[in-house]
């Protein structure tokens, strides 16, 4: 079961050939103060899991986080046009960090990860900014870009996991998956994260 709306881990999942149920998680995402990267993408992965967890007892249950994060600072997804805009500003011609963390929940045993990827921006002129804010793209983004959308043109270089910039490091999940089913049933192989039915 994947505690997400995001239709990019959903779509990135179903690639890999995952079966799953997907139901959002009501999760507060405010940064911490004081709270690194790292430790904010784990913590808001492991209460995504969990918040469902709660509702689904049964489930095998999938949280995720992402923040693109430039120097000191972390950037989530934009409040308006305006500050898609500025973070779009800070990105370009430089290389920022993506880090998403990953937590699979089952049973009251729980594997987590954050998978770190660095992504390497192209300038953009005002022109350019302009016109991807104005396409809609950035608006539910964090560090308001889609890597597989209209953004792609933007990305010169990807050192790390694509998945993982785009909100689900598949590698890693399928690594969580398989140890906790390792852990539950040694020798059984490994299924997708879902709703225990069947």
């Amino acid at each position: 079961m994947l505690a997400s709306q995001s239709p990019r881990r959903a779509a990135l999942l179903t690639a890999a050939g995952f079966s799953f149920t997907q139901v959002p998680a009501d999760v507060d995402e405010t940064l911490l103060p004081g709270e690194r990267p790292e430790a904010h993408v784990k913590r808001l992965a492991r209460a995504k899991a969990q918040v469902i967890a709660g509702l689904h007892p049964d489930a095998i249950i999938l949280g995720a986080d992402t923040v693109v994060v430039l120097g000191p600072d972390i950037l989530g997804k934009p409040t308006d046009a305006a500050d898609a805009s500025r973070m779009l500003r800070l990105l370009a011609g430089r290389t920022h960090q993506v880090y998403t963390g990953v937590a699979l929940w089952h049973g009251g045993q729980l594997r987590d990860a954050v998978e770190i990827s660095a992504v390497e921006f192209t300038t953009l002129s005002t022109e350019e900014i302009d016109w991807y804010v104005a396409s809609g793209e950035p608006m539910d983004k964090a560090g308001a870009y889609a890597v597989q959308g209209l953004a792609s043109r933007f990305v010169a270089r990807i050192d790390g996991s694509y998945s993982g910039v785009v909100g689900l490091p598949v590698a890693v999940v399928h690594r969580l998956l398989r140890d906790l089913v390792d852990e539950r049933s040694p020798g059984q192989a490994p299924r997708a994260p879902e709703d225990g039915r069947g």
